[in-house]
């Protein structure tokens, strides 16, 4: 007769006999589960667009918007390779349309986000109504809307994506469908929607049917004037310098549901305090240059550039010029949650 087992020997034995009912003692997995601070397994990682913009323009000889639906380039975060994501929870990818082109109209669960990167003219289409597009303009596709997009000018257009499909993805709630023509017909006059919600004011009688800003094109130009007036009403923040959020004007939060969007002014020779937050960020660079102190690792940027820093990671930003610097993150979601912290000592 066996002797029985002991020591290490019995708890192995033991996990191997419950492991045959699919259960798992915690106490093997539970500083994994329940670690004492964040431990991103994810990297920061920095995209100069002088090196990326060469494939973008040979990946329109390729394939056309009409046949890859997007074209475009995905910004992978290098540790999550094969994963599509920039972060565990948000996509990220460069999308280039070229002149006389179309990118057909679908619709999906997925929430999108537009920063426009390089190029003006073209333009995109939400649930009818058209919008033009310029460099550093602001623009979302919410969740199950009509889209499409065309570009009417003389040159490329590029412009950053941004989605929440990892998110979508954990929830298991991906649903897509194509539209019947690659133009979805135009009902509603241009403008319309800055008319009725970008003033602030609101139709009297008017109710949001969704979470997200009745304004899908949130101008750089407006922007970028608020910005100075902030910069001009006192001293830059310590770790941020003058950074805004964009808004939906029917409850004052984020635009999208899901993703936080951001705008920040870091005036020439401004150095932030250190600073870490539990939303990994991209970013990316509107004007200037500088870099940007990510734990151990220096990214050196200039504009059009794009890098990621990764949650709970200390960030420290230091500027040649004047810089402003676009960012999105999954901070609204952690917010709703009673999740999201910041430390503004960066110990």
């Amino acid at each position: 007769m066996a002797a029985p087992a002991t020591g290490n020997n019995a708890r192995r034995d033991f996990y191997e006999r419950i492991g045959g009912l699919s259960m798992a003692p915690l106490w093997e997995s539970l500083h994994q589960l329940v670690p004492p601070q964040p431990a991103p397994k994810y990297v920061p990682a920095h995209w100069d667009y002088d090196k990326v913009r060469p494939f973008l323009m040979e990946s329109g000889a390729l394939i056309t918007a009409k046949e890859a639906v997007r074209r475009v380039l995905i910004l992978e975060n290098p540790a999550m390779t094969g994963s599509a994501c920039i972060t565990p929870t948000l996509y990220a990818g460069l999308q280039l349309i070229l002149p006389g082109e179309v990118a057909p109209s679908h619709r999906h669960t997925q929430s999108a986000l537009r920063f426009i990167v390089e190029g003006e003219g073209a333009y995109t289409a939400v649930d009818g109504e058209r919008t033009i597009m310029c460099e550093g303009d602001f623009v979302i596709t919410p969740t199950w809307t009509w889209h499409d997009h065309g570009n009417d000018s003389s040159k490329p257009m590029v412009w950053l994506d941004g989605l929440d499909i990892p998110l979508v993805a954990m929830f298991n709630a991906g649903f897509a469908e194509n539209g019947e023509t690659d133009e979805q017909a135009v009902t509603t006059p241009e403008g319309t929607a800055d008319a009725k919600y970008a003033s602030g004011l609101l139709p009297v009688d008017w109710r949001p049917s969704r979470q997200t800003s009745p304004i899908f094109n949130y101008p750089y130009a407006r922007t970028r004037e608020a910005l100075h007036g902030l910069s001009r009403a006192g001293a830059p923040d310590p770790c941020h310098g003058y950074k805004l959020r964009y808004v939906n004007p029917a409850n004052g939060g984020a635009p999208i549901a899901t993703m936080g969007t951001f705008m920040q002014l870091v005036p020439k020779g401004f150095a932030t305090s250190p600073y870490r937050c539990t939303d990994g960020t991209v970013f990316s660079v509107v004007e200037g240059e500088g870099e940007s102190r990510i734990g151990d690792t220096v990214i050196r940027w200039k504009k059009r550039d794009h890098f990621v820093v990764p949650s709970w990671a200390r960030v420290e930003h230091r500027t040649d010029s004047d810089a402003v610097l676009f960012s999105f993150s999954d901070r609204p979601i952690q917010e709703k949650l009673d999740l999201w912290r910041e430390d503004r000592g960066g110990k």
